[in-house]
């Protein structure tokens, strides 16, 4: 964990695959594909009042509860928490609680480059996705693109099952390519007090 928040610090993004084992992936996956079919999972909006704008953003979420979704708790209570304190430990960015939610992205859906960061609310410090998604494939679409600070070339990141992407959530503009299958993954933010 140590290392990935020191990229963090250094940077201000790290992509680590194989972050989490295939089986907790499947698990995962199982428990959002679960949900999604029993009709939990709600169309996304964009800022404070959740506005749909299918010309911005198309993809589905839902927000993470306990009892509904405890294999995705126990992720943010365990593995995520760790990687907050360390993240914490190399910046001092004073990171307090982590909301998130299960994305699902439909055939055709995608969003377009965005901060994560509302502009009137400051307390969204750091992006976190986990992806879910076994057996992806460059023809499958749906990465995530992150345009860098520096102005070097844009990362992509192909949504792999374990493979974890954490950046600035103020400082990297980002997009998710139309994915040509289900992508799903954990999303969140590592925020501070308001």
């Amino acid at each position: 964990m140590e290392g990935l928040a020191a990229a963090i610090a250094e940077r201000g993004w790290v992509e680590c695959p194989g972050f989490l084992d295939v089986a907790r992936c499947a698990a995962l996956r199982a428990e959002a594909e679960g949900l999604r079919r029993s009709g939990r999972f709600r169309a996304a909006g964009i800022g404070h009042h959740a506005e749909r704008r299918e010309d911005i953003r198309s993809d589905e979420l839902l927000w993470i509860d306990p009892t509904l979704a405890p294999l995705a708790a126990a992720v943010l209570q365990g593995e995520l928490e760790t990687l907050r304190m360390a993240v914490n430990a190399a910046t001092y960015l004073g990171l307090h609680e982590f909301e998130g939610h299960y994305t699902a992205y439909p055939p055709g859906a995608s969003y377009a480059r965005h901060l994560d960061r509302f502009r009137d609310d400051d307390r969204r410090v750091v992006s976190v996705v986990l992806y879910l998604n076994d057996g992806w494939a460059a023809a499958d679409g749906g990465e995530l693109k992150l345009y860098l600070e520096d102005g070097a070339e844009a990362v992509t990141v192909l949504p792999e099952a374990g493979t974890l992407v954490c950046f600035l959530s103020a400082g990297l503009p980002h997009e998710v390519l139309p994915a040509r299958r289900l992508r799903l993954s954990l999303t969140g933010w590592f925020r501070r007090r308001g």
